[in-house]
Order: C-alpha cells, then structure tokens, then sequence
C-alpha cells in the first residue's frame, strides 16, 4: 500500500510539475510623469497565458535598485486578469522620490542618468496549483528629468 501511494505521489507531483504556466518578461520601463514631489517611472510587463480562460492576478510585488541601494519598493494589489490565450500588457508605475535621486550623485555623474535593476514578482492564481509568482528581473538606465522637464 505504502508503494502504491508513493507512486501516485510521483505521479501527481510529475503532472503538476510539467503544467503550462504563465510567461511574462519586461517590455518597457519609461519616465512617466515628473512632479515636485517625485519621478514615476512605467515598466510594461508582457504577460502570455497559455489557458483559454482568464487567470486573475492576485499582486505585483516591485523593487528598484541603484548601485546596489533600494530606491522604490511597493506591492500593487489585485492588478486585474491575463486574458485566455493571449498576451496582456500589465502596467507597473513605479514612483522615486527626489530626495533619493539626488544621493545617488555618484550614479549620475556627467551623463545624468542612473543604472537600475527592476526587481517583479507577478503573483496569479493557477487553477489547480493555486498562487504562483513569476520572478522577473530587468537592468537598465533612466535619464534624469531637467529643470524644463519639471516646470513644463
């Protein structure tokens, strides 16, 4: 008996394993809007379902880093649904104070721009596996808005 439970063990675990699942990769990140407080930033994440049916996603999880240092970090509940067999862009606004740009200095030097890392984690609900996160992680650089850009 202890054989034949092992056995449907290996075999359920074997079919999970080997289910189609999501894919997503990082498209886009652009500036977006430049205010007095911050600057946000828009990444677009290009998700493909494999499923027919729509599979709702349950939170993206972000971080931003500069050389090495957390700039912006947040979680964006309950964001909406991949459409079945299709391709769904997801829209991540990021948002990064001033204050925190202005002590990456170093990073900004002549060419006034910053190297970034863009940590994802786009969490959906998997029918019969139930929640899954798609780890993504994309480099990059931004450049800096300018006094014309603010006060445009």
């Amino acid at each position: 008996m202890a054989q034949f439970l092992d056995k449907a063990k290996g075999f359920v675990a074997d079919k999970i394993a080997n289910v189609k699942k999501p894919e997503a990769s990082v498209s886009d990140v652009d500036l977006k809007r430049v205010s007095r407080e911050c600057v946000e930033y828009l990444a677009k994440v290009s998700v493909t379902n494999p499923y027919g049916a729509p599979i709702p996603i349950c939170q993206i999880s972000y971080s931003l880093k500069s050389a090495t240092r957390e700039i912006a970090k947040g979680t964006i509940p309950d964001p909406g649904s991949l459409k079945g067999n299709d391709t769904t862009i997801v829209e991540v606004p990021v948002k990064v104070a001033y204050s925190i740009l202005m002590s990456l200095a170093k990073d900004i030097g002549a060419d006034w721009d910053i190297d970034y890392q863009l940590d994802l984690g786009l969490t959906v609900d998997l029918p019969l596996i139930g929640d899954f996160t798609i780890p993504l992680s994309h480099k990059g650089e931004f450049k800096l808005p300018t006094f014309s850009d603010i006060f445009a």
